[in-house]
Protein backbone atom coordinates (compact mmCIF):
# COMPACT_ATOMS: atom_id res chain seq x y z
CA UNK A 1 0.00 0.00 0.00
CA UNK A 2 2.83 2.44 0.82
CA UNK A 3 4.29 1.76 -3.23
CA UNK A 4 0.58 2.32 -4.39
CA UNK A 5 0.69 5.76 -1.81
CA UNK A 6 4.18 7.15 -3.61
CA UNK A 7 3.25 6.09 -7.33
CA UNK A 8 0.22 8.60 -6.76
CA UNK A 9 1.67 11.20 -4.63
CA UNK A 10 4.34 11.25 -6.99
CA UNK A 11 2.51 11.36 -10.06
CA UNK A 12 -0.05 13.89 -8.43
CA UNK A 13 3.26 16.37 -7.90
CA UNK A 14 4.53 15.92 -11.41
CA UNK A 15 0.91 16.63 -13.02
CA UNK A 16 1.62 19.57 -15.56
CA UNK A 17 -2.30 20.38 -16.03
CA UNK A 18 -6.08 19.46 -14.70
CA UNK A 19 -6.54 16.84 -17.51
CA UNK A 20 -3.43 15.28 -16.21
CA UNK A 21 -4.92 15.50 -12.53
CA UNK A 22 -8.24 14.16 -13.60
CA UNK A 23 -6.83 11.31 -15.42
CA UNK A 24 -5.17 10.08 -11.80
CA UNK A 25 -7.77 10.92 -10.00
CA UNK A 26 -10.02 8.21 -12.37
CA UNK A 27 -6.97 5.49 -11.84
CA UNK A 28 -6.40 5.91 -8.55
CA UNK A 29 -9.92 6.63 -7.34
CA UNK A 30 -12.40 5.72 -10.25
CA UNK A 31 -15.29 2.94 -9.95
CA UNK A 32 -12.55 0.59 -11.34
CA UNK A 33 -9.32 2.60 -10.12
CA UNK A 34 -6.82 0.33 -8.38
CA UNK A 35 -7.57 2.35 -4.27
CA UNK A 36 -11.65 1.19 -5.63
CA UNK A 37 -10.57 -2.13 -6.56
CA UNK A 38 -8.46 -2.99 -3.12
CA UNK A 39 -11.67 -1.29 -0.88
CA UNK A 40 -13.83 -3.57 -2.60
CA UNK A 41 -11.81 -6.71 -1.57
CA UNK A 42 -12.38 -5.82 2.27
CA UNK A 43 -15.46 -7.68 1.48
CA UNK A 44 -13.67 -10.81 1.48
CA UNK A 45 -11.00 -10.10 4.34
CA UNK A 46 -11.60 -11.56 8.00
CA UNK A 47 -12.61 -9.15 10.47
CA UNK A 48 -9.16 -9.40 11.89
CA UNK A 49 -7.82 -8.02 8.35
CA UNK A 50 -10.76 -5.28 7.64
CA UNK A 51 -9.60 -3.86 11.04
CA UNK A 52 -6.16 -3.39 9.59
CA UNK A 53 -6.88 -2.64 6.10
CA UNK A 54 -9.84 -0.66 6.27
CA UNK A 55 -8.62 2.37 8.07
CA UNK A 56 -5.78 2.29 6.13
CA UNK A 57 -7.39 2.52 2.43
CA UNK A 58 -9.37 5.41 3.58
CA UNK A 59 -6.42 7.06 5.06
CA UNK A 60 -5.04 6.27 1.59
CA UNK A 61 -7.94 7.63 -0.06
CA UNK A 62 -8.61 10.64 1.70
CA UNK A 63 -4.58 11.21 0.83
CA UNK A 64 -4.95 11.21 -2.28
CA UNK A 65 -8.11 13.59 -2.46
CA UNK A 66 -5.85 16.04 -0.31
CA UNK A 67 -2.77 15.78 -3.01
CA UNK A 68 -5.42 16.21 -5.54
CA UNK A 69 -7.07 19.31 -4.26
CA UNK A 70 -3.55 21.04 -3.47
CA UNK A 71 -2.28 20.45 -6.45
CA UNK A 72 -5.33 21.95 -8.14
CA UNK A 73 -5.37 25.34 -6.62
CA UNK A 74 -1.49 25.51 -6.73
CA UNK A 75 -2.03 25.24 -10.41
CA UNK A 76 -4.94 27.79 -10.49
CA UNK A 77 -2.28 30.06 -8.55
CA UNK A 78 0.50 29.69 -11.01
CA UNK A 79 -2.11 30.78 -14.05
CA UNK A 80 -2.79 33.74 -12.16
CA UNK A 81 0.17 34.85 -11.34
CA UNK A 82 1.47 34.32 -14.87
CA UNK A 83 -2.01 36.33 -15.90
CA UNK A 84 -1.05 38.81 -13.43
CA UNK A 85 2.95 38.79 -14.60
CA UNK A 86 1.67 39.20 -18.54
CA UNK A 87 -0.84 41.83 -18.38
CA UNK A 88 -0.17 45.03 -17.45
CA UNK A 89 -1.59 48.56 -18.14
CA UNK A 90 -0.13 51.91 -19.14
CA UNK A 91 -1.49 54.38 -17.01
CA UNK A 92 0.09 57.27 -19.32
CA UNK A 93 -2.16 56.59 -22.89
CA UNK A 94 -5.01 58.74 -22.80
CA UNK A 95 -8.42 57.84 -21.72
CA UNK A 96 -11.13 56.74 -23.79
CA UNK A 97 -13.89 58.79 -25.00
CA UNK A 98 -16.97 59.25 -23.02
CA UNK A 99 -19.47 56.57 -23.97
CA UNK A 100 -23.01 56.87 -23.17
CA UNK A 101 -26.04 54.01 -23.78
CA UNK A 102 -28.79 54.57 -26.12
CA UNK A 103 -32.63 54.10 -25.04
CA UNK A 104 -34.64 51.37 -26.70
CA UNK A 105 -37.27 52.95 -29.12
CA UNK A 106 -40.02 50.75 -26.93
CA UNK A 107 -39.06 53.02 -23.39
CA UNK A 108 -38.57 56.92 -26.26
CA UNK A 109 -41.85 55.93 -26.89
CA UNK A 110 -43.47 55.20 -23.64
CA UNK A 111 -42.62 58.21 -22.64
CA UNK A 112 -43.23 60.28 -25.04
CA UNK A 113 -47.26 58.79 -25.24
CA UNK A 114 -46.88 59.23 -20.89
CA UNK A 115 -45.95 63.12 -21.56
CA UNK A 116 -48.81 63.57 -24.07
CA UNK A 117 -51.53 62.21 -22.05
CA UNK A 118 -50.01 63.42 -18.98
CA UNK A 119 -50.68 67.39 -20.54
CA UNK A 120 -54.36 66.16 -21.38
CA UNK A 121 -54.94 64.90 -17.70
CA UNK A 122 -53.90 61.18 -17.41
CA UNK A 123 -52.00 59.88 -14.88
CA UNK A 124 -50.08 56.06 -15.10
CA UNK A 125 -51.77 52.99 -13.07
CA UNK A 126 -50.03 49.67 -13.20
CA UNK A 127 -50.68 46.37 -12.00
CA UNK A 128 -49.49 42.74 -12.38
CA UNK A 129 -48.49 41.21 -15.45
CA UNK A 130 -49.76 37.72 -13.79
CA UNK A 131 -53.16 37.83 -13.06
CA UNK A 132 -56.31 35.75 -13.09
CA UNK A 133 -58.55 35.19 -15.40
CA UNK A 134 -61.63 37.13 -13.50
CA UNK A 135 -59.36 40.08 -13.84
CA UNK A 136 -58.38 39.53 -17.42
CA UNK A 137 -61.17 38.34 -18.49
CA UNK A 138 -64.63 37.73 -16.75
CA UNK A 139 -64.59 41.21 -15.35
CA UNK A 140 -64.17 42.66 -18.47
CA UNK A 141 -67.32 40.90 -20.22
CA UNK A 142 -65.32 38.47 -21.89
CA UNK A 143 -67.59 35.22 -22.18
CA UNK A 144 -66.11 31.70 -21.43
CA UNK A 145 -66.42 30.90 -25.48
CA UNK A 146 -64.25 33.33 -26.63
CA UNK A 147 -61.66 32.24 -28.99
CA UNK A 148 -59.25 35.03 -26.67
CA UNK A 149 -59.86 32.55 -23.24
CA UNK A 150 -58.43 29.46 -25.81
CA UNK A 151 -55.10 28.21 -24.64
CA UNK A 152 -54.16 28.13 -28.30
CA UNK A 153 -54.13 32.14 -27.52
CA UNK A 154 -53.73 33.02 -24.28
CA UNK A 155 -50.37 31.62 -21.98
CA UNK A 156 -52.29 30.02 -18.66
CA UNK A 157 -49.62 29.65 -15.82
CA UNK A 158 -49.63 25.89 -14.47
CA UNK A 159 -51.41 24.93 -11.63
CA UNK A 160 -52.05 21.28 -9.41
CA UNK A 161 -55.05 19.63 -10.21
CA UNK A 162 -56.14 20.23 -6.80
CA UNK A 163 -55.43 23.56 -6.28
CA UNK A 164 -58.94 25.63 -5.66
CA UNK A 165 -57.21 29.15 -6.64
CA UNK A 166 -58.43 30.77 -9.99
CA UNK A 167 -56.67 30.26 -12.83
CA UNK A 168 -53.82 32.28 -13.93
CA UNK A 169 -52.79 33.85 -16.54
CA UNK A 170 -50.33 36.21 -18.79
CA UNK A 171 -52.01 38.99 -19.31
CA UNK A 172 -53.43 39.32 -22.61
CA UNK A 173 -53.98 43.16 -22.84
CA UNK A 174 -53.57 46.10 -19.82
CA UNK A 175 -57.12 45.78 -19.49
CA UNK A 176 -56.94 44.55 -15.97
CA UNK A 177 -55.44 47.42 -14.47
CA UNK A 178 -58.56 49.52 -16.13
CA UNK A 179 -60.09 46.91 -13.39
CA UNK A 180 -57.82 47.14 -10.45
CA UNK A 181 -58.05 51.24 -10.45
CA UNK A 182 -61.67 51.71 -10.14
CA UNK A 183 -61.36 48.98 -7.57
CA UNK A 184 -59.33 50.97 -5.61
CA UNK A 185 -60.47 54.51 -6.42
CA UNK A 186 -63.88 54.58 -7.89
CA UNK A 187 -64.98 57.39 -9.83
CA UNK A 188 -63.83 59.71 -11.88
CA UNK A 189 -60.96 58.65 -13.35
CA UNK A 190 -58.16 59.24 -15.78
CA UNK A 191 -55.14 57.02 -16.20
CA UNK A 192 -53.02 55.63 -18.84
CA UNK A 193 -51.70 51.97 -18.24
CA UNK A 194 -49.05 50.90 -20.27
CA UNK A 195 -46.85 47.76 -19.90
CA UNK A 196 -46.08 44.26 -21.31
CA UNK A 197 -48.91 41.45 -22.29
CA UNK A 198 -48.38 38.17 -23.75
CA UNK A 199 -50.29 36.49 -26.11
CA UNK A 200 -49.51 33.50 -28.54
CA UNK A 201 -48.48 34.86 -31.75
CA UNK A 202 -45.46 35.21 -33.83
CA UNK A 203 -44.59 36.77 -36.71
CA UNK A 204 -43.46 40.23 -38.72
CA UNK A 205 -46.02 42.30 -36.82
CA UNK A 206 -46.69 39.98 -33.87
CA UNK A 207 -44.44 38.61 -30.86
CA UNK A 208 -45.73 36.18 -27.93
CA UNK A 209 -44.73 39.55 -25.52
CA UNK A 210 -45.39 43.34 -26.39
CA UNK A 211 -46.19 46.23 -25.07
CA UNK A 212 -49.83 48.34 -25.36
CA UNK A 213 -50.86 51.33 -23.72
CA UNK A 214 -54.53 51.67 -22.45
CA UNK A 215 -56.64 54.75 -21.84
CA UNK A 216 -59.60 54.97 -19.23
CA UNK A 217 -61.90 57.88 -18.63
CA UNK A 218 -65.02 57.76 -16.53
CA UNK A 219 -66.72 60.81 -15.65
CA UNK A 220 -70.51 61.60 -15.57
CA UNK A 221 -70.75 63.12 -18.77
CA UNK A 222 -68.30 61.89 -21.00
CA UNK A 223 -69.20 60.78 -24.75
CA UNK A 224 -67.63 59.22 -28.02
CA UNK A 225 -67.33 63.09 -28.93
CA UNK A 226 -64.38 63.66 -26.17
CA UNK A 227 -63.05 59.77 -26.90
CA UNK A 228 -62.53 61.52 -30.45
CA UNK A 229 -61.26 64.66 -29.41
CA UNK A 230 -58.43 62.58 -26.74
CA UNK A 231 -57.41 60.52 -29.51
CA UNK A 232 -57.03 63.23 -32.28
CA UNK A 233 -54.91 65.32 -30.02
CA UNK A 234 -52.67 62.25 -29.14
CA UNK A 235 -52.20 61.29 -33.10
CA UNK A 236 -51.18 65.21 -33.74
CA UNK A 237 -48.75 65.22 -30.99
CA UNK A 238 -47.26 62.09 -31.22
CA UNK A 239 -46.88 61.54 -35.06
CA UNK A 240 -45.91 65.93 -34.72
CA UNK A 241 -48.64 66.82 -37.97
CA UNK A 242 -51.24 69.43 -37.27
CA UNK A 243 -54.98 68.60 -38.54
CA UNK A 244 -54.07 65.01 -39.12
CA UNK A 245 -57.16 63.27 -40.28
CA UNK A 246 -58.92 60.02 -38.12
CA UNK A 247 -61.52 57.67 -39.31
CA UNK A 248 -63.77 55.60 -36.71
CA UNK A 249 -65.57 52.26 -38.24
CA UNK A 250 -68.13 50.59 -35.99
CA UNK A 251 -66.73 47.51 -34.52
CA UNK A 252 -66.86 45.17 -31.59
CA UNK A 253 -65.22 44.52 -28.60
CA UNK A 254 -66.76 42.65 -25.33
CA UNK A 255 -65.45 45.67 -23.44
CA UNK A 256 -67.17 48.71 -25.10
CA UNK A 257 -70.18 49.39 -26.09
CA UNK A 258 -70.26 51.05 -28.67
CA UNK A 259 -67.52 50.09 -30.08
CA UNK A 260 -65.16 51.58 -32.91
CA UNK A 261 -61.95 51.31 -34.23
CA UNK A 262 -59.66 54.38 -35.47
CA UNK A 263 -57.57 54.62 -38.10
CA UNK A 264 -55.30 57.41 -39.25
CA UNK A 265 -54.54 59.54 -42.53
CA UNK A 266 -51.83 58.21 -44.63
CA UNK A 267 -49.76 57.74 -47.71
CA UNK A 268 -47.52 55.35 -49.70
CA UNK A 269 -44.71 57.08 -51.46
CA UNK A 270 -41.76 55.33 -52.84
CA UNK A 271 -43.18 51.82 -50.13
CA UNK A 272 -42.44 54.70 -47.08
CA UNK A 273 -45.58 54.92 -45.12
CA UNK A 274 -46.40 58.61 -44.44
CA UNK A 275 -48.38 59.75 -41.60
CA UNK A 276 -51.56 62.66 -41.95
CA UNK A 277 -51.30 63.00 -45.53
CA UNK A 278 -53.22 61.02 -48.72
CA UNK A 279 -56.04 58.89 -49.39
CA UNK A 280 -55.06 55.69 -47.38
CA UNK A 281 -55.84 54.90 -43.98
CA UNK A 282 -54.08 52.74 -41.57
CA UNK A 283 -55.83 51.07 -38.30
CA UNK A 284 -54.04 51.81 -35.32
CA UNK A 285 -56.21 51.23 -32.31
CA UNK A 286 -59.51 49.99 -30.65
CA UNK A 287 -61.93 52.08 -28.66
CA UNK A 288 -65.76 52.73 -27.26
CA UNK A 289 -67.05 53.33 -24.05
CA UNK A 290 -66.83 51.12 -21.13
CA UNK A 291 -69.59 48.52 -21.74
CA UNK A 292 -71.89 48.42 -17.85
CA UNK A 293 -70.87 45.37 -17.00
CA UNK A 294 -67.09 46.50 -16.80
CA UNK A 295 -68.18 49.14 -14.53
CA UNK A 296 -70.12 46.95 -12.22
CA UNK A 297 -67.24 44.55 -12.02
CA UNK A 298 -64.89 47.54 -11.01
CA UNK A 299 -67.85 48.55 -8.00
CA UNK A 300 -68.69 51.79 -10.19
CA UNK A 301 -72.21 52.51 -10.91
CA UNK A 302 -73.17 52.69 -14.95
CA UNK A 303 -76.20 54.16 -13.83
CA UNK A 304 -74.10 57.53 -12.09
CA UNK A 305 -70.69 57.04 -13.92
CA UNK A 306 -69.96 56.06 -18.06
CA UNK A 307 -66.67 57.17 -19.69
CA UNK A 308 -64.47 56.20 -22.82
CA UNK A 309 -61.63 53.06 -23.30
CA UNK A 310 -59.22 52.40 -26.13
CA UNK A 311 -56.11 50.34 -26.30
CA UNK A 312 -52.82 50.68 -28.64
CA UNK A 313 -49.51 48.64 -29.23
CA UNK A 314 -46.52 50.71 -28.27
CA UNK A 315 -44.23 48.78 -30.64
CA UNK A 316 -47.00 49.34 -33.20
CA UNK A 317 -46.88 53.09 -33.38
CA UNK A 318 -43.40 53.01 -32.65
CA UNK A 319 -42.75 51.10 -36.06
CA UNK A 320 -45.12 53.88 -37.74
CA UNK A 321 -43.44 56.56 -36.35
CA UNK A 322 -39.77 55.99 -37.02
CA UNK A 323 -40.12 53.26 -39.64
CA UNK A 324 -38.92 50.09 -38.03
CA UNK A 325 -39.92 47.27 -40.85
CA UNK A 326 -39.50 43.77 -38.05
CA UNK A 327 -41.70 43.99 -34.94
CA UNK A 328 -39.23 40.97 -34.07
CA UNK A 329 -36.27 43.36 -34.26
CA UNK A 330 -37.03 45.16 -31.07
CA UNK A 331 -36.49 41.70 -29.07
CA UNK A 332 -33.13 40.86 -30.82
CA UNK A 333 -31.10 42.88 -28.66
CA UNK A 334 -28.98 43.79 -31.56
CA UNK A 335 -26.20 46.54 -30.22
CA UNK A 336 -26.28 47.77 -33.97
CA UNK A 337 -30.07 48.03 -34.39
CA UNK A 338 -30.19 49.65 -30.83
CA UNK A 339 -27.34 52.47 -32.25
CA UNK A 340 -29.40 52.73 -35.76
CA UNK A 341 -32.90 53.34 -34.17
CA UNK A 342 -31.98 54.43 -29.76
CA UNK A 343 -32.39 57.29 -28.36
CA UNK A 344 -29.82 59.48 -26.58
CA UNK A 345 -29.74 58.56 -23.06
CA UNK A 346 -30.75 62.62 -21.89
CA UNK A 347 -33.43 62.81 -25.15
CA UNK A 348 -36.12 63.46 -22.18
CA UNK A 349 -39.55 63.74 -24.66
CA UNK A 350 -41.44 66.91 -23.34
CA UNK A 351 -44.52 68.61 -24.98
CA UNK A 352 -42.64 72.07 -24.73
CA UNK A 353 -39.55 70.68 -25.75
CA UNK A 354 -40.30 68.34 -28.50
CA UNK A 355 -41.17 64.55 -28.08
CA UNK A 356 -37.84 63.28 -30.11
CA UNK A 357 -34.43 63.99 -31.75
Amino acid sequence: MTDLRDKYIQAIAAAGDESALETLRVQALGKKGEISLQMRELGRMTPEERQTAGPALNALKDEINSALAARKESMADAALDERLRTEWLDVTLPARGQRTGTIHPISQVTEEVTAIFADMGFAVAEGPQVDTDWYNFDALNIPGHHPARAEMDTFYMHRATDDDRPPHVLRTHTSPVQIRHMEKVNAPCRIIAPGRVYRADYDQTHTPMFNQVEGLAIDKDISMANLKWVLEEFFAAFFEVDGIKTRFRASHFPFTEPSAEVDIQCSWVDGQLKIGEGDGWLEVLGSGMVHPHVLRSAGVDPDLWQGFAFGMGIDRIAMLKYGIPDLRAFFDSDLRWLRHYGFASLDVPTLHGGLSR
